[in-house]
């Protein structure tokens, strides 16, 4: 079985939520890939901490059970932590938690979870080769507590630009490729042994067995960076918690500022999550897709004027999409083709005023569907197929064979 679908699966799964001061929404698609390797976790109120909340993505490789089974369980594994009993201590008495208290407790609790889990799928279900990225946010009253365990990536938004964003965890970083060959391991093709994507996973536990290595001395190790950034409550405005599923297709600037772009017309966050996603396929992404989306205090509001621009966008393309089938169809006759189409408005997007930023003429993709349907309602089901059309897809999915973060036979 091939790592791809001959079409994508465009139907999204989406949760929303509030409390603590925050909003929250995720969505998340299976897209081109054969099956949904993704899970996430979303918890506003922590035992014994309801002022706490957590929050993480998990990019499952080589299957789903160690991405599954980190979103169900993880959480627990941290708070149970000695040091997190202390902290609990000091909460009720009104007292600030410790930061290095904290960031040993997460490192720990990801040590001691990865190890357990291993032996529950050793002696349970049998050797699973499976693995899992994952970023988290803990948030306590004063503080964020960003978790990244691989590739998967988180950001802050302050002021209106990206204040921090994580740090992929690849073979080829010099510190990440210097652990693998002491462990006896090499990096081809930018990748562990020439096969997997990232030097840090749950899981992945046939890259785990170097006898004398210690677990963050593996091939690939799952110690967790933490870094701890105070709350600005005036000043931050939310957070990005996504797969490289998104990332692949835009730089932490380019989503904050479509993101951005689509706060400005929308309260919904869901809404925003989902342009997001369809963004992303749009662009080329052929990976599994999740996007948390944590709207902090000074979330930026709608405006008419951002509405009424968009208003205009809309009108412009619809006056560009007749005149694209208009020379598509002098061209071709009535044998009219949605993505040629397209593909005349894509080489015009340059002359194109007011396109969301970092989204382009793919974040518009629905619409333009929208009006072609209204042009030519015959044509509605090859339309709504979604990619369809191999003209289509190499002018939307560029191919990266060597996307994913585990290697198959297939070649991906």
């Amino acid at each position: 079985m091939g790592a791809f679908l001959d079409k994508p699966k465009i139907e999204k799964q989406t949760e929303r939520g509030h409390g603590n001061d925050l909003e929250y929404a995720v969505s998340s698609m299976q897209g081109w890939r054969v099956d949904m390797e993704d899970s996430h976790t979303a918890k506003l109120s922590l035992p014994g901490l309801p002022q706490w909340s957590f929050f993480a993505v998990f990019d499952g490789h080589a299957g789903s059970k160690v991405a599954e089974h980190s979103s169900e369980h993880l959480l627990d594994n941290i708070l149970t932590h000695a040091n997190f009993k202390k902290i609990i201590e000091a909460s009720e008495k009104g007292k600030q938690e410790d930061e290095k208290m904290v960031k040993k407790a997460i490192v720990d609790s990801f040590l001691q979870f990865d190890q357990k889990m291993r032996n529950i799928t050793d002696s349970k279900t049998g050797f699973d080769r499976s693995g899992s990225t994952s970023v988290c946010v803990l948030i306590s009253p004063t503080r964020y507590y960003f978790i990244n365990c691989g590739d998967s990536r988180g950001l802050l938004c302050r002021q209106g630009a990206v204040h921090f964003a994580t740090v992929d965890h690849k073979p080829f970083n010099p510190l990440e490729r210097e652990r693998i060959q002491n462990a006896g391991g090499n990096v081809l093709i930018q990748r562990v042994n020439g096969s997997l994507a990232v030097s840090r996973a749950l899981g992945d536990y046939e890259y785990k067995n170097v006898e004398d290595k210690s677990q963050t001395e593996q091939l690939v190790s799952p110690e967790p960076d933490v870094t701890c950034i105070e709350r600005l409550t005036k000043q931050d405005e939310f957070i990005i918690l996504a797969c490289d599923g998104i990332f692949d297709v835009s730089s932490d600037e380019e989503l904050t500022n479509y993101v951005k772009s689509r706060l400005a017309i929308t309260e919904d966050l869901v809404s925003v999550c989902n342009d997001v996603v369809d963004m992303s396929l749009n662009k080329g992404s052929r990976d599994n897709m999740t996007l948390v989306l944590l709207a902090l205090p000074s979330i930026p509001k709608p405006n008419d004027k951002a509405k009424e621009e968009e208003a205009k966008l809309d009108e412009q393309l619809r006056s560009l999409m007749k005149e694209a089938c208009d020379e598509v169809k002098n061209t071709r006759g009535d044998n009219m083709d949605f993505s040629l189409v397209l593909q005349t408005l894509v080489g015009d997007e340059s002359k194109i005023q007011g396109l969301p930023p970092g989204g382009g003429i793919y974040s518009k993709r629905a619409f333009l569907e929208k009006v072609y349907k209204e042009l030519y309602p015959e044509t509605e089901a090859l339309v709504s197929s979604g990619f369809s059309s191999s003209v289509d897809i190499d002018l939307n999915l560029e191919t990266n064979e060597t996307n994913g973060n585990e290697m198959t036979d297939s070649g991906v």
